[in-house]
């Protein structure tokens, strides 16, 4: 069952529509690490490799990751719960398709994605609500289509609430997983692990990077 009115949902949309603009100009050009933009790449060779179905990328904010995965020749789109930034990413990359939605409750047929791309964007879902986000990956998500999943991770779960960010007042919640327990998640959403990586923190950055890459079983 979907959830597109959860309470979560709504103050997830007005905190990223108050930060947006200035979201966007301290993250310019979307991913930086050399290993991350390698994983986007590799995931979206494999979800070119059997079709040219769409690929959705789950929290896009600004566009960028929609826009790299367009240019490796992807025919993907961007999914966000904030009108603002799906706005900018519209102003951003005209050429690219983004509406406003939730990975909870995601507004297309079933079996009919190519791959899904959620970097940094599960990490807004609370606990009890990520199973219906994974059920709806399986549900769309095309037979052997793969999913790719990054979020802060650590040795122990934990919790941020946010009542500031670049001087707006906002109300956000962080939450911190450890790759095992979204593992657990994802196999009881009846999809089947490809590949894990822990990407240790660089520069500012305070906290592991987990990267999950899963995929719907093939018939």
């Amino acid at each position: 069952m979907s959830d597109s009115s959860a309470d979560f949902l709504q103050t997830t949309r007005a905190s990223y529509d108050a930060i947006a603009k200035d979201y966007a100009t301290r993250f310019p050009t979307g991913l930086t690490h050399p290993l991350d933009r390698t994983l986007v790449t590799a995931f979206a060779d494999l979800a070119t490799a059997n079709g040219r179905a769409p690929v959705a990328d789950l929290g896009s904010g600004p566009g960028h990751v929609t826009a790299l995965l367009h240019g490796r020749g992807v025919p993907a789109f961007g999914v966000d719960v904030s009108p603002t930034m799906v706005a900018l990413a519209r102003e951003t990359h005209p050429g690219l398709r983004f509406h406003v939605g939730t990975m909870t409750s995601l507004d297309l047929p079933d079996a009919t994605l190519g791959g899904i791309l959620a970097l940094y964007s599960t990490i807004h879902v609370p606990d009890d609500h990520l199973p219906t986000a994974f059920a709806e990956f399986h549900r769309t998500l095309l037979p052997g289509a793969p999913v790719l999943l990054s979020f802060q991770s650590g040795t122990e779960p934990g919790h941020l609430h946010l009542s500031e960010r670049f001087g707006h007042e906002i109300a956000l919640d962080y939450y911190w997983r450890t790759p095992d327990q979204t593992k657990a998640l994802l196999t009881a959403a009846s999809l089947e692990p490809v590949a894990t990586l822990l990407r240790e923190p660089q520069d500012t950055e305070t906290r592991p990077r987990a990267f999950l890459l899963y995929r719907k079983p093939p018939p």
